[in-house]
Parts: structure tokens; sequence; C-alpha cells
């Protein structure tokens, strides 16, 4: 079991930036895919971005590619999302998922992941 925990949302305006964190416990990160998701008011959950087992592979849905990076520590056992400029339509709360099975490298697939956080809230103002 995996336990995963989001921190760093809140309330910002446009053009601002923000660091999501997510904390990994209970196997070892290094082994585990993980990725940031987000659901906005109203809508479904959609991929954000991605990370490889070792940080050296990653993806991003094309709404935020240029904008969002996504990184690893797996000596914190923490994956991390800094997003600049941001954009009222990237108010939503923001989900950090793991995926231990094996697969690809790396996960884009909401139904590909094995654990998830509580989530985060993220509010620009315009």
């Amino acid at each position: 079991q995996v336990t995963l925990v989001e921190s760093g949302g809140g309330l910002v305006q446009a053009g601002d930036s923000l660091r999501l964190s997510c904390a990994a416990s209970g196997r070892t990160f290094s082994s585990l895919r993980m990725g940031w998701f987000r659901q906005g008011p109203g809508k479904e959950r959609e991929f954000v971005a991605a990370i490889s087992w070792s940080g050296g592979r990653t993806d991003y849905a094309d709404s935020v590619k240029g904008r969002f990076t996504i990184s690893r520590d797996n000596a914190k056992n923490t994956v991390y999302l800094q997003m600049n400029s941001l954009k009222p339509e990237d108010t939503a709360v923001y989900y950090c998922a793991a995926r231990g099975r094996l697969g690809p490298t790396v996960v884009v697939e909401t139904s590909e992941y094995d654990y998830w956080g509580q989530g985060t809230q993220v509010t620009v103002s315009s």
C-alpha cells in the first residue's frame, strides 16, 4: 500500500507560480512511476504530467507544456509539480498518483495508476 499526500496548493493570481509537492510512503519510491492529474469544476479528471522511475523521462498535457515541470527526488520520496504562468483555466483540484505495477515507463492514463492522493486545491484568479 502506498500513501500519497499532496501539498502546496492555494489561491494565486494569473501569471503567478506555485509548486506542488507529493510525499509518498509505504513502498520504495524509486520503484513507482508518478503522475499529476487535475479535476476542474464540472470536469472529468485529466492528465497533467508524468515522470518515470528515475526522472529521466517525462510527459505533459499539451495545455501545460512549457509552463509546468514535473520532477522527483527519490531521496526525499517526493514528486513535484512546478507551475508557472498560471491561468484561470488551471483552476482545479490537483491529484498525485502512483503506479507500482510493471508497464510503460511513463504513464498518462488515469486508469493505469494504482494509488491516489487526496488532492490539493489550486485556484487562479484573473
